[in-house]
């Protein structure tokens, strides 16, 4: 994933930690623009997790050193073409039944 590509959330189940964190939250099946791709934390503050930050949604900055703003585990996202591609394969298999 890469500053500028659009992605749809599949995810948007999030831990009540996390709400209670989060100003903005994505939803499942709204398309979003990434605006940085960080390497950041989970919620459990465990390093590593590839993080986006999305045009349109900004939170607050964490409560730790370097204070970075709160974004996104990538897992949560599919590239718009990727989400495209696989519903037109769906329809293909159900337009032949």
């Amino acid at each position: 994933m890469e500053v500028g590509q659009k992605v749809v959330c599949v995810d948007d189940n999030f831990p009540k930690a996390v709400i209670l964190l989060y100003k903005s939250l994505p939803k499942k099946g709204q398309i979003y623009v990434i605006r940085d791709v960080v390497l950041g934390v989970n919620w459990k503050s465990e390093p590593g997790e590839v993080c986006l930050y999305l045009i349109g949604l900004n939170n607050p900055k964490s409560t730790t050193p370097p204070y970075p703003e709160r974004g996104f585990n990538a897992e949560r996202f599919r590239p718009l073409e990727e989400m495209k591609q696989k519903r037109e394969a769906e329809e293909e298999i159900h337009a032949g039944f």
